[in-house]
């Protein structure tokens, strides 16, 4: 082995190293703690994947469309809803272990048609329960009444814009809805409504090309020749 160098008797080889590590110190070779910016990119670093998502519950498959009363409604109800909600409308629904019904809270024979008839009739643009069944069936019982022609044929010019924008909806179920209610109507007012045929139809032959709703819109007007006679 290599003799340790000595001065004056005096061993330099610990001196030797002190030398080295001052000369570290001195010239800032430190280890320094990582700064927030640091910290923060290694925590974004983590893979989104990682991350914990709320899981669908298997009761949403049930009623995909019922109205939530605890979810946010800060969006504007509708009209109909709004109705509705502050007991305009005078029947409610009655939910039944085989299908639900329509509890009126007096006579529909006793009720006046304006504005009822048009306001279920705007209702049928609705997409949430229970607001499109009470619409929908609302609309169909007021007509069943004794005296619905006489009530019915003075609110057409009104009624139809609101069956046309049901018509022209974009959601398939809305448009079956006023469909349905269109022939309804017809089958009351019958020839009566002959004029106003001419601002439903185009919105209908829209949905002719569509096989969903071909088979169903021909009955449709079938019905519809039948109930106005032959100048329909």
């Amino acid at each position: 082995m290599q003799e340790t160098k000595r001065c004056g008797g005096v061993c330099l080889f610990p001196f030797f190293i002190l030398g080295i590590y001052d000369k570290r110190m001195s010239s800032g070779f430190q280890i320094k703690p990582k700064t927030a910016i640091q910290k923060s990119k290694t925590s974004s670093s983590i893979s989104p994947d990682l991350a914990v998502k709320p899981q669908p519950r298997p009761s949403d498959k049930l009623n995909p469309k019922t109205i939530d009363p605890f979810g946010d409604h800060s969006k504007a109800p509708s009209a109909f809803s709004a109705i509705y909600s502050k007991g305009g409308i005078p029947c409610r629904l009655v939910h039944g272990s085989v299908k639900h019904k329509l509890q009126w809270e007096c006579l529909p024979e006793t009720l006046p048609f304006d504005p009822l008839l048009i306001t279920l009739a705007e209702g049928l643009r609705e997409t949430k329960h229970p607001y499109t069944f009470v619409s929908k069936e609302g609309f169909k019982e007021l007509l069943l009444v004794e005296d619905a022609t006489e009530k019915a044929i003075p609110l057409l010019p009104r009624l139809v814009p609101v069956l046309k924008a049901a018509l022209a909806h974009s959601n398939g179920e809305v448009f079956e809805r006023g469909l349905n209610a269109l022939v309804q109507l017809s089958a009351i007012v019958g020839p009566a409504l002959n004029d106003q045929l001419k601002h439903l139809l185009t919105s209908i032959s829209k949905r002719l090309m569509d096989k969903k709703f071909k088979e169903q819109i021909t009955v449709a007007l079938q019905k519809l020749e039948q109930y106005g006679g032959k100048v329909s």
